[in-house]
């Protein structure tokens, strides 16, 4: 008999609703659907699988002021530990298989084979059949994000979570790390555990460090990793607002103004001086306008212009991984196409299209009304 999803998820809705908005998609010759966007209460990328549910990762919460935000969040001690920046990957096991699924729940057949080159989770799974692994991809050789980190010469998988892979439920932040330590899997950087109290000035200070680095930020969790709030770097505002004006058509006027405002929050929070200011201001605005400036040469140039990355894995892999993009309607333009030891190596562009096709018009003499 086919499960009551609607009664499954937890949601008071009929079952055909709710199962009309997820998308259906194949892997390994398995169906299964994903949703790809949060819908009556059932968090975005929750996948079924046959009778199984992948629950999606929570979305977390963002300070710009420490101090309030940590008060009104948290009741108990605080572990402070560092936010990675690549992509959100949860691994579970379903019928035997180790299937990798991204943040939109798709069974991703590149982070798929690299997650089972990178760690050995069967003697996890043995144990915590019913639980997922929830972390980040990070490196220089991955079909999602650009972000490099010197430690990191291909990829990595970093653990952050361990959560039960139906209701969602979270493991403890000392018993995840124990975890992890045990089955020998990576994890993310763990920085200390405080009261509410000292939480913000430990948090603050391990900003600093990270912001000089070109890290991402950190994650404010509860110790039984229910609550968690997220808070970042300006070095991270200026890398997002560089990647957003390299390609100043694909991305909407909300995601600059919030990146701006973070570093405003912040710049108060830290109490800069007006020289300080200065700086953060000069900086943020090289951010701004060195990148679009250098992507409207390109366009004059008659180059491609978009998300440049490079993958590495078993031929088959990479070959799925470029036909869902092509699928999705991405138009890829290969830079180089190898063969390295074994392994199939991609260079390629996910061509910005409305950017390339909207300076080329006002390269070409169009007008903006105003």
């Amino acid at each position: 008999m086919a499960r009551d999803w609607a009664s499954t998820l937890g949601v008071d809705a009929d079952a055909e609703d709710v199962l009309e908005h997820f998308d259906t998609e194949w892997f390994r010759g398995r169906r299964y659907r994903h949703l790809g966007d949060a819908r009556h209460g059932i968090e975005r990328g929750t996948a079924l699988v046959g009778d199984t549910v992948v629950r999606g990762y929570p979305s977390m919460p963002r300070a710009l002021v420490l101090e309030p935000a940590v008060e009104v969040a948290f009741d108990g001690p605080v572990a402070v530990e560092e936010k990675l920046n690549g992509y959100n990957v949860r691994v579970a096991r379903v019928d035997g298989d180790v299937l990798a699924f991204t943040r939109s729940g798709f069974v991703c057949p590149y982070t798929t084979r690299t997650v089972e080159r990178l760690m050995d989770a069967d003697a996890f799974f043995d144990d915590y059949p019913e639980h997922m692994l929830c972390g980040e991809l990070v490196g220089p050789e991955n079909p999602y994000t650009n972000h490099d980190y010197a430690e990191v010469e291909t990829v990595c998988f970093s653990v952050f979570g361990i959560r039960h892979r139906e209701t969602g439920a979270p493991m403890g932040v000392e018993r995840r790390r124990d975890a992890c330590g045990t089955y020998g899997f990576d994890s993310v950087a763990h920085f200390g555990t405080f009261a509410p109290s000292a939480a913000p000035a430990a948090a603050r200070e391990r900003i600093h460090d990270l912001n000089e680095r070109g890290r991402e930020g950190v994650v404010l969790k509860s110790t039984d990793g229910r609550r968690a709030l997220k808070y970042t770097t300006s070095a991270i505002h200026r890398a997002d607002l560089e990647h957003a004006f390299e390609l100043p058509f694909e991305y909407g006027r909300d995601f600059v103004f919030t990146r701006v405002m973070r570093e405003a929050f912040q710049a108060v929070e830290f109490e800069e001086s007006d020289e300080r200011v200065r700086e953060r201001a000069q900086r943020l605005g090289e951010a701004i306008l060195r990148p679009a400036v250098e992507t409207i040469r390109s366009v004059e140039a008659g180059e491609p212009v978009g998300e440049t990355h490079t993958i590495r894995g078993e031929p088959e892999s990479i070959g799925d991984v470029l036909s869902y993009f092509r699928d999705q309607g991405l138009e890829l333009h290969v830079e180089r196409d190898e063969r390295d030891d074994g392994e199939r190596v991609v260079t390629f562009t996910k061509v910005a299209r409305s950017t390339r096709d909207k300076t080329t018009y006002y390269l070409e003499g169009g007008t903006i009304d105003e």
